[in-house]
């Protein structure tokens, strides 16, 4: 007996938007399945509680900015100043560029390779180390909103 798959699926139906706290911008589903490929086997519900749960915390991370770009008089992100070498919209990029890298590093953890094989076992550390990787493009984008270096460095 033998079990023969191709292909992952179609995507699912994604939920059209997933509210913020009216500061930052609402998150698109469908936005963050394009752009960080994620395909069918990641479900429309896993995907919206991985998004949800990546908006709390850089909302945390970014709180105190946040609070002091709104004591400047900004309502939203779209009223901050962005410096003059930025692109347009490069706050509200950099926004969901640290939310959508959060939910997928999320998502790589909870899809580990389930196979117990040696083969399986080494896609699953394979997708720790791609975890990794996306963790850390969240962690610069919150870096670089906030106007801090991607790296610190201290001599002991």
């Amino acid at each position: 007996m033998s079990l023969i798959a191709a292909g992952t699926g179609t995507a699912p139906a994604d939920p059209e938007s997933i509210a913020n706290n009216g500061f930052w911008p609402n998150i698109e589903p469908s936005d963050c399945r394009d752009t960080e490929r994620l395909d069918g086997t990641v479900t429309a519900a896993r995907l919206a509680w991985a998004l949800q749960v990546a908006m709390a915390d850089i909302n945390r991370q970014l709180a105190d900015w946040q609070q002091a770009r709104q004591e400047e008089g900004a309502a939203t992100l779209d009223d901050v100043d962005a410096p003059t070498w930025a692109v347009a919209g490069h706050y509200a990029l950099l926004y969901r560029r640290a939310v959508y890298a959060t939910a997928h590093a999320s998502l790589l953890e909870r899809y580990r390779e389930i196979s117990a094989t040696e083969a399986g076992d080494e896609r699953g550390e394979a997708k720790d180390l791609a975890a990794d990787d996306v963790r850390r493009d969240a962690r610069w984008a919150v870096a670089e909103i906030v106007g801090r270096h991607h790296t610190t460095v201290e001599l002991i």
